[in-house]
């Protein structure tokens, strides 16, 4: 039975995980379809955690469980110290799914207020901040027309903006950059920085390994519905035996590196022209962009 809070001597833990299972009705009811086995995890307050897999590996049916939309079939989750089907947990979180759950007709202001009283945010706290977010990921022309119109990339911007409404604790994205256009990259960063600045937790599904580099500090790999390893990137997608340098400013004749290299053991596998992340490439255009003349 999952206890509504904390015992005082427990660590301050945004996630603990005991054995969790969920599993859906297949063949008219007759079978279950096994999707989670027996999950233990645990994430302290303020961390960044990756879940990476592969489709089908459980990665979207554990975030639904965190979010309170789903239930486990057996096990216990602790989230934020409760029960994620708590009220008083719910409204401490903020979940974005994969594909926008928000009705077409709707404008963005609208679904801003209307998850605002929701949560018992006064209105004038939550247009402000409505106009803050919206302006943020580029929707200040837009915030009055209806979500049917907007692009995709447009409705995955709205959906990072109103996760951050209400200034949650716990954080909890399904890829977050899938459909997202070039603008988007740089706001889903820059709102995710102001999220660890407050000391919240974040949880962040995705199978693109630049998405959990970037933004989370632990991963977790699911396969199978199993869980397959904890650990840093490093730990985690690190090859045992390889090291990488990265170094700026060294042009010329490398052959003497190569030397250095062969006479230590080592073998230089090859040598590239170093690479930026997308975010990089996007804030170097729009730096271009704003140069006057």
């Amino acid at each position: 039975m999952e206890t509504a809070v904390e015992t005082a001597a427990s660590r301050p833990l945004a996630l603990k995980l005991e054995r969790l299972q969920r599993s859906f009705p297949v063949a008219l009811g007759f079978r279950r379809k096994p999707v989670l086995l027996g999950i233990d995890l645990e994430l302290d307050r303020g961390a960044s955690l990756g879940l990476v897999g592969p489709n089908g590996s459980g990665k979207s049916t554990l975030l639904r469980i965190l979010a309170g939309v789903d239930r486990a079939t057996d096990g216990r989750a602790l989230v934020l110290g409760g029960s994620p089907l708590a009220r008083e947990v719910r409204a401490r979180l903020a979940y974005l799914p994969e594909d926008s759950p928000f009705p077409g007709e709707l404008s963005a202001v609208a679904v801003m207020d209307l998850l605002g009283a929701l949560h018992g945010l006064p209105r004038k706290v939550v247009r402000e901040r409505a106009r803050d977010l919206l302006g943020r990921v580029g929707l200040a022309a837009q915030e009055r027309i209806p979500l049917r119109k907007y692009s995709r990339g447009m409705l995955r911007r709205f959906g990072l903006a109103q996760v951050f409404l209400t200034e949650p604790e716990l954080v909890l994205l399904d890829e977050p950059t899938a459909g997202l256009d070039a603008a988007g990259f740089g706001v889903l960063e820059d709102l995710l920085a102001g999220a660890r600045a407050r000391g919240a937790t974040i949880v962040l599904a995705s199978h693109l390994l630049s998405d959990v580099h970037e933004h989370c500090d632990r991963l977790a790999l699911l396969l199978d519905g199993r869980l397959a390893g904890v650990g840093t990137p490093d730990e985690l997608l690190g090859t045992d035996g390889r090291t990488v340098f990265e170094v700026e400013g060294l042009d010329g004749d490398l052959a003497p590196l190569e030397r250095w290299i062969a006479d230590h053991g080592g073998k230089l596998l090859g040598s590239h022209r170093a690479g930026r992340t997308l975010l990089e490439l996007y804030r170097a255009h729009a730096a271009e962009q704003e140069r006057p003349g």
